[in-house]
């Protein structure tokens, strides 16, 4: 049987990485689909694990090729996911698990209806802004503009099949992995 593609979106700053972190472990036969991008890395990336960090010539030559099941740009970066790496794992009856950008997930669920679509929301825009700046990583230039972002990406929250606000990082967590193990059939 062919697994699921669950694809998994929110602005920066909303919790994603850190929902991800501790739901995989809970629940088996997920894949997580690494993300290509042209972004500099953050000192706790690792190629190959948090991305694969490629040049713009190369990112835009595997557009060409139609190597991409969905690709845009963000913050002035470029993040694609690649077919071949998300069909192998479908194909092999695992679920794939993407992390992307709300462009992304649009293009997505337009290319393949099967794929469940479920949005993280931050419980405040000031509590997102507080994340943004307790990580650290960004200028206020590039915060401003994820601070934007944020409220452009919230108007596409409808058009996802599930809204998941995220108050306490457990219960978020929970929610998370009681709706994969919904479409699974498991019980809670």
């Amino acid at each position: 049987m062919r697994g699921r593609l669950f694809v998994f979106s929110g602005p920066s700053g909303a919790g994603k990485n850190t929902v991800l972190k501790e739901a995989i472990p809970l629940l088996g036969n997920i894949s997580y689909s690494i993300s290509c991008t042209t972004r500099k890395p953050r000192p706790e990336d690792v190629d190959g694990e948090t991305y694969f960090f490629l040049d713009e010539a190369v990112f835009k030559d595997m557009i060409s090729k139609g190597m991409f099941l969905e690709y845009a740009k963000v913050h002035g970066n470029l993040y694609g996911t690649r077919r071949d790496m998300v069909e192998s794992e479908l194909e092999k009856g695992r679920d794939v698990l993407l992390e992307i950008d709300v462009q992304g997930a649009i293009q997505i669920k337009e290319s393949m209806k099967e794929a469940i679509t479920i949005f993280i929301m931050p419980s405040s825009a000031e509590e997102l802004e507080r994340r943004l700046r307790k990580r650290g990583t960004e200028s206020e230039e590039e915060i401003q503009l994820r601070i934007k972002n944020a409220q452009k990406e919230q108007l596409f929250a409808d058009k996802y099949d599930h809204i998941v606000i995220n108050n306490n990082l457990n219960d978020t967590v929970e929610k998370f992995v009681d709706i994969v193990k919904g479409y699974r059939g498991e019980s809670k």
